[in-house]
């Protein structure tokens, strides 16, 4: 009897894993990159309880609100604004259906956290896409080149830590400048579109585009036209194809002027520069990447490339509009950055193929390490204590907000004494509508000579203000914090002005017939 010989036949395997694989190891790499963002962004962000600032308390009821009733919000809480019911616009649309998936249970404290955890996860992936970008520039050392980011400014670590749309600004602006490296123009088209959606400083989007297009015509002597038209076709459709159109584009012309201008109206910090030594201080690792930049380009002993000269060029376009306002901080720190990256990293690959000695390869990484270290420990740490210095804590006006919504008729005017003091009214309360809010601009726009007479009544230069208040205003109640001392000081001897509420941040006041 003849045996008949079997082999075994292995089993397959259902789920593998080839870590050698190209794919794979870049999957893991960009993975444990997010990790290390998420907890230097979290370090940060949750060293209060609080958010960022008092427009993010806006921005995250603006989410519930699209949660509620889809991409057109109906908008009333502002009508002695160019932000009216007939004229708004939301131009942070897809920032706040970003924002609409961390509303949790719409409760007050599920929203704040929500509204941090949204402003973790949106910086990092905005320098997980830089990651991206100087890796498809084959950048050496890429990743510990992005991990940078969170040591390069702690101004501009507060300003991702804000729920406010700079970050996802700054992730559009990566994925633009990573396309147009990659001469893949077409997509500069839905990237337009989405940017009008999601931001207002979507001209950004053809700054970019025309010094890479000017960094072009340099390094190759060639025009590479669809670099600036493929985007502005996309902007032109973001803003034609638009749920509020026509309304955006008035609003876009009419707050974005008096910001290019001399403008004499008092707006937020933001728009004015940082003192010289108040910007070497805050962001002095930033501008130190971009003198090593600067230096690398003479070190590398080869002709610029059409990246570094790009990257040049926006470090320096955006290090001059931080002059004119610090909200460029936003920006700056990046650029440099990725411009420091994209010359520092060639200093390896001599002319003719020649490379650095082998010691100089192995010192470099160690010093480069060592200095990222302590760079990181100061920056994130300094990132930190702004954010416990930030201010005002999260419950500021929420029970004056809860008590305005609990006895005045839904849909009732309160005058506020500072204009932003909005968004955490507007946060709180949803019944009533406000006088003031996001930018006094919008009123000023609106009509000048009631901006002046609210600003008269707020400094205390106005005797009796209920008269005003009711008459100019149509107020039925007014809310004021406790530094306004001048007004409250009319307020106290002004017979139609009732206190009707006090705590330790505000006092609320019913305006009665004389």
């Amino acid at each position: 009897m003849t045996q008949i010989e079997t082999t075994a036949i292995p089993k397959k395997k259902l789920f593998s894993i080839d870590f050698s694989s190209d794919r794979v190891r870049t999957l893991l790499t960009a993975l444990a990159l997010f990790i290390i963002f998420a907890i230097g962004l979290a370090f940060v962000q949750f060293g209060t309880a609080s958010l960022a600032d008092n427009d993010g308390f806006y921005h995250m009821r603006m989410g519930a609100l699209v949660r509620q009733y889809g991409l057109h919000v109906p908008f009333a809480y502002l009508p002695l604004s160019i932000l009216s019911p007939n004229a708004f616009y939301d131009h942070h649309l897809l920032f706040h259906v970003y924002l609409s998936l961390f509303g949790g249970d719409g409760s007050d404290q599920a929203m704040i956290f929500g509204a941090k955890l949204a402003s973790v996860i949106m910086p990092a992936l905005a320098f997980l896409a830089i990651w991206g970008l100087l890796r498809g520039q084959k950048v050496r050392y890429a990743a510990i080149w992005s991990i940078g980011l969170l040591a390069v400014s702690q101004a501009f670590l507060y300003r991702m830590s804000m729920p406010r749309a700079q970050a996802l600004s700054l992730l559009i602006l990566a994925l633009a400048l990573h396309v147009l490296l990659q001469q893949k123009y077409v997509w500069l088209i839905p990237i337009g579109f989405a940017y009008v959606w999601a931001y207002d400083g979507f001209p950004l989007l053809i700054v970019v585009s025309v010094v890479y297009a000017i960094a072009a015509a340099m390094t190759d002597r060639k025009l590479e036209w669809q670099a600036v038209v493929f985007p502005t076709i996309g902007i032109a459709l973001g803003l034609i194809l638009n749920p509020y159109f026509p309304q955006n584009i008035s609003f876009i012309v009419n707050h974005l002027l008096p910001k290019i201008g001399a403008s004499t109206v008092s707006v937020g910090n933001e728009w004015y520069p940082y003192e010289t030594w108040t910007l070497i201080e805050n962001s002095g690792f930033a501008l130190a990447a971009f003198v090593l930049g600067a230096f690398a380009l003479g070190w590398r002993g080869r002709k610029i490339d059409r990246a570094t000269l790009t990257a040049f060029g926006l470090s320096i376009v955006f290090g001059l509009l931080l002059f004119k306002a610090r909200r460029f901080i936003e920006y700056f720190p990046a650029f440099a950055l990725i411009f420091a990256a994209l010359s520092v990293g060639q200093i390896g690959n001599l002319p003719n193929g020649r490379q650095v000695g082998n010691l100089s390869n192995r010192l470099i990484p160690i010093d480069f390490g060592a200095i990222l270290i302590a760079a990181l420990m100061i920056t994130l740490t300094q990132g930190r204590a702004a954010m416990i210095d930030q201010g005002k804590p999260a419950d500021t006006y929420a029970a004056a907000s809860h008590w305005l919504s609990s006895h005045t008729p839904t849909g009732s005017l309160v005058f506020q004494t500072d204009w932003d003091d909005f968004p955490r009214l507007f946060f709180y309360n949803t019944s009533n509508i406000y006088t003031i809010g996001l930018d006094p601009t919008y009123m000023e726009l609106y009509d000048a000579d009631l901006y002046n007479t609210w600003v008269k009544i707020t400094q205390g230069k106005i005797e009796q203000p209920s008269s005003l208040i009711r008459s100019r205003f149509n107020a039925a109640y007014v809310m004021t914090d406790l530094a306004h001392t001048s007004f409250l000081q009319k307020a106290k001897i002004d017979p139609g002005l009732h206190e009707v509420y006090r705590d330790q941040y505000a006092v609320l006041f019913t305006v009665v017939n004389n």
